[in-house]
């Protein structure tokens, strides 16, 4: 049954009114990513619908409740997409918890990252009114972009009830290369080079692979874009890998396909726990930044930027003190199956500066005076 937007706001309104916390739930499917998931909780998915897609305007509206597969499969049909390749975590995700949780697919250094593609939004507020910014065009500009700073405010500051997205062509060609041989500190020189010239440098990921036989370095780089660029990168990206001493492999895209969905998704052999003792943690940092002094395997994609790592939770400090040398941060993913929740203790996300706390703050307060959605998922 559709639930009517009076409905939420009434719920927003009783919410402040009776000085209770509400947690918004989507899907679900990111209910394992924040420092606290306490408060009543509110679903959402039920204020869903495609209302608007305009495939010649290159935009798509729909209801925050829509799921995500639903989008896709529409944008699909019209030979669109999300063009930062939104990471579901299983089938329940939902357009609004893509917004709300800000997280992005393999492309995200190419191509930019969902704030990037939000048009417009329409939300209620910690006072249950109903507020909408934004728009369906790009030159809709003016005063303060509260829609993209709704990406990634993981449900704190309001309802997410209606998103208007950029969307792109599928690119016409795509290739995906194998550079066996590479080790870390090659393959991250390789890709700062490859960045610097016009290639159609769509995704990358290097890891260690410890299930090929024998275990090998491998860098993975997808190129994308029109035919002629794509077949001329082709071979200006092999000589430059083969010159240092690698070993490429011209991949299947029908088989590698699959591929790049689970590096999406965190389902390839690397993001199953080595060891019960181990969390998931995600290292950004600048795509220039030099290998990490860190004793721990590394996946990494974003040509550089984003690096993941098993290691337990009393491993933050130093994690987040390498990664702030070089100018990033570490995140606490997903905690270990013996601790759970008590892994969270270390803090799931870097502490922020004073200046970021109070701009925090003041934002919460403006959007959420009577703390209807402080969960505390973001920290105190």
């Amino acid at each position: 049954m559709q639930v009517q937007l009076h409905t939420l706001q009434d719920a927003v309104r009783q919410a402040a009114a009776e000085r209770k916390v509400l947690r918004l739930r989507g899907g679900g499917t990111k209910d394992f990513l924040g420092q606290d998931l306490h408060g009543e909780v509110l679903e959402t998915r039920s204020y869903a619908g495609i209302i608007s897609h305009e495939p010649s305007e290159l935009v798509i509206t729909a209801r925050a409740g829509t799921p995500l597969a639903e989008v896709e499969a529409v944008l699909a049909s019209k030979g669109q997409c999300l063009a930062f390749e939104p990471p579901h975590f299983g089938p329940q995700a939902t357009v609004g918890g893509m917004v709300a949780a800000g997280l992005s697919g393999p492309a995200r250094a190419s191509v930019g990252a969902v704030r990037d593609f939000i048009l417009g939004a329409r939300f209620i507020n910690g006072k249950g009114e109903d507020l909408t910014f934004g728009g369906q065009v790009m030159k809709n500009v003016a005063g303060y972009d509260v829609s993209r700073l709704l990406a990634g405010s993981w449900g704190t500051l309001g309802i997410i009830t209606e998103v208007s997205l950029k969307v792109l062509p599928v690119a016409p060609a795509e290739a995906t290369l194998m550079c066996a041989g590479l080790a870390q500190a090659e393959a991250l020189e390789l890709l700062h080079r490859w960045g610097g010239q016009p290639l159609p440098l769509n995704a990358s990921a290097w890891v260690h692979d410890t299930t090929a036989q024998p275990a090998q370095d491998m860098l993975f780089v997808r190129l994308r874009g029109a035919l002629a660029a794509v077949a001329s990168a082709v071979g200006t990206m092999t000589a430059d890998a083969q010159a240092l001493g690698a070993q490429v492999t011209h991949m299947d895209n029908a088989q590698v396909a699959a591929d790049w969905v689970a590096s999406r998704e965190q389902t390839l052999p690397f993001f199953t726990p080595p060891s019960d003792a181990l969390c998931l943690w995600r290292l950004s940092v600048p795509q220039t930044a030099p290998v990490l002094n860190l004793p721990y395997a590394q996946y990494i994609e974003w040509h550089g930027a984003q690096r993941w790592l098993w290691a337990p939770a009393s491993a933050a400090e130093a994690l987040r003190e390498t990664t702030q040398r070089v100018g990033g941060h570490a995140t606490l993913m997903r905690t270990s199956r013996s601790a759970g929740d008590a892994d969270k203790q270390v803090g799931v996300f870097s502490p922020m500066s004073a200046v970021l706390q109070r701009i925090q703050r003041d934002l919460q307060q403006q959007f959420d005076p009577h703390g209807v959605f402080a969960t505390g998922r973001m920290g105190a």
